[in-house]
Formats: C-alpha cells, structure tokens, sequence
C-alpha cells in the first residue's frame, strides 16, 4: 500500500531531530561500506557449550538514546531500557561469544569485523558532545569471525572481513544495556547491499550450527523504520497495522513465517513502515538462524509512539 498523499514528512526541529536519533549521512554512507577482499578461512568450532543458544531480534531504537538527555518524556524509553538490560538473561546459560547483525552496516558481500578490539563507530550526528564520549570496550573474536565466514562460505557465499570497522550503534546501544561490563567477545556481520529477503533467510539458515557452539545471535534493528513520519501522529496506525501482521507472521511455524517475511513488501503498509527496509532485515537473518523454533514476543510497546516489538526463538 502506498502512504497518503496528505501524509507529508513535517520539518523536523533540531530538538525533534534529537529524539528521533536520524543518523547522518556519513553514518549512512559507512553502513554501505564494504570489508577487504575474502581471505582464507580459518578457525574451528567451539562445542564447550551444553546448552543451545537461543535468537534474538531487538529493536535498538534511535541514536544513543539511553545515554544523553534528549528533552523528550522518558516514560517509553525506560520501557525499551529495561527490555533490553533483561536481554543478557535470555540464554539458558552465559554464551561464549555473541554474534550481532546490525541494521546500520550493508556490503557487497556478508562481511565479519575481525579486530580483536574494536573501535567505537559513533555513526549518529547532531546529538550533544556527550554521545561521542560513550564507550563499550567490548573484545572481538577473530577466530568467531572466521567461522562465521566458513559457515557462510560452506553455504555457497563470498564474503569477506574488515579489521578497521568499529560498533556501530545498532550493537554498541542496545548491548550497553544488556552487557555494562563489555566483557563477552562479540563479532559483527554485515547484511548484504540489495537487501534480498530470500539470501538473508539463506543466510541465517547458514548460521544456526553456532547456536551450539554457544553463540548467542542477536539481530539488531527496528520494526518500523520511518524517520521523515516519526513525528506525524497520522504515523501510528501505520506502525500499529504493520507491527500487527508482523507479529501475527513471526508466531506461525516456520516454513509459513518465512514464507509471509520474503514477501513482506506486500503486508498492509510494509512501504510505509519501511521504506527502506535496512532495518527490518536482521529480522529474516534471526528467523533464518531460529530454524523450526516458533517465536515468542517478549517486547510489544511504544516508542516515540510508534509501535515496537522484539522476537525471540528457542528461548524459555
């Protein structure tokens, strides 16, 4: 469906700016960049791990939104805030590593940081000076990051890995809360440029074997995802009628939600929601890891007053 004529993006003031977390054009521009060229695999699964890690889907909201007073009503952030710190308690027992696919970095090909200490990637402009001090000096894992490329390369991918890049916000935010002592190893994997449901599906599916090999897999982005609307209250039933169906979608068994999300484009107001889906797109690589485990949905509220919801698999 398309959106309304009369519903035209309002101009934003700079403070509305700030609450809604727009990255800037660099931090676009960094998500589209890609790694170096693909280097021979290495690494051997880890299977100290006794029990199956569980998948998550988060919704990592905008900006550095938890961190640095926005001068906006902190009731709905609180609510997110809590959700997320709650998100170290989900796996069974503590992971060895987490695994995090961000909605704020795309490449040509699936590429894996391989720093074994990354940087911080602040990829968010206008915000106070006090966004650009927040540190989470979490460690890489190199030997996680060759895995995750011979998974993907034994499923018929090229892909390729970038020892420069930083955390970008959509894992540094969200992983903050959950993990304040920064001590887990953690690799990030980029989605692919085109954005194809169907490879993303693929290459989730590719990464499930790290389930038990205690990878906690998180996916990091956002159920609606419309910044030039966010402020227009005309923008919350359409973030209501999508959620809806996307939480209708996601509990049904897998072959059939799978099935509804590579052909998300045709749910009732999926453009309006997501004109650019980057941010839905972590969403099909976490069902694709979950396999046959039927979702749970453990966060379903409001942000900014538009309506968000979180995803779980194999979790109890």
């Amino acid at each position: 469906m398309t959106q309304p004529d009369d519903l035209r993006p309002p101009r934003l003031t700079r403070r509305q700016a700030l609450g809604l977390g727009v990255a800037s054009v660099a931090g676009v521009a960094g998500a589209r960049a890609g790694g170096s060229e693909p280097s021979p695999r290495e690494g051997q699964p880890r299977t100290t791990a006794t029990a199956r890690m569980p998948v998550v889907f988060l919704p990592h909201g905008g900006g550095p939104w938890p961190f640095v007073d926005l001068g906006v009503d902190r009731a709905e952030f609180d609510d997110l805030a809590g959700y997320l710190r709650a998100v170290a308690a989900v796996p069974p027992t503590p992971p060895r590593a987490l695994l995090v696919i961000s909605a704020h970095w795309e490449a040509r090909v699936p590429t894996v940081m391989t720093s074994a200490q990354p940087a911080m990637y602040y990829d968010y402009c206008g915000f106070p000076p006090e966004s650009y001090r927040v540190t989470w000096p979490a460690p890489g894992d190199p030997a996680l990051a060759a895995r995750v490329r011979g998974l993907l390369e034994d499923a018929r991918f090229v892909t390729a890995e970038d020892a420069q890049r930083g955390y970008d916000h959509g894992t540094f935010v969200p992983l903050k809360l959950a993990y304040p002592d920064a001590q887990i190893p953690v690799v990030q994997l980029s989605l692919i440029e085109g954005l194809d449901p169907e490879a993303h599906l693929r290459m989730g599916r590719a990464l499930a074997p790290l389930r038990d090999e205690g990878v906690f897999v998180i996916a990091s982005g956002m159920t609606f995802h419309n910044l030039r609307v966010f402020m227009d209250p005309r923008a919350r039933p359409i973030a209501e009628t999508f959620d809806a169906w996307l939480r209708e979608t996601m509990v049904l068994p897998a072959d059939e939600r799978d099935r509804r999300l590579a052909a998300w484009e045709h749910a009732p107001m999926a453009r309006n929601a997501h004109p650019r889906e980057e941010h839905l797109v972590p969403l099909l690589v976490a069902a694709g890891a979950a396999g046959a485990d039927l979702a749970s949905i453990p966060y379903s509220s409001t942000y900014m007053g538009l309506r968000l919801s979180a995803y779980h698999f194999g979790a109890a």
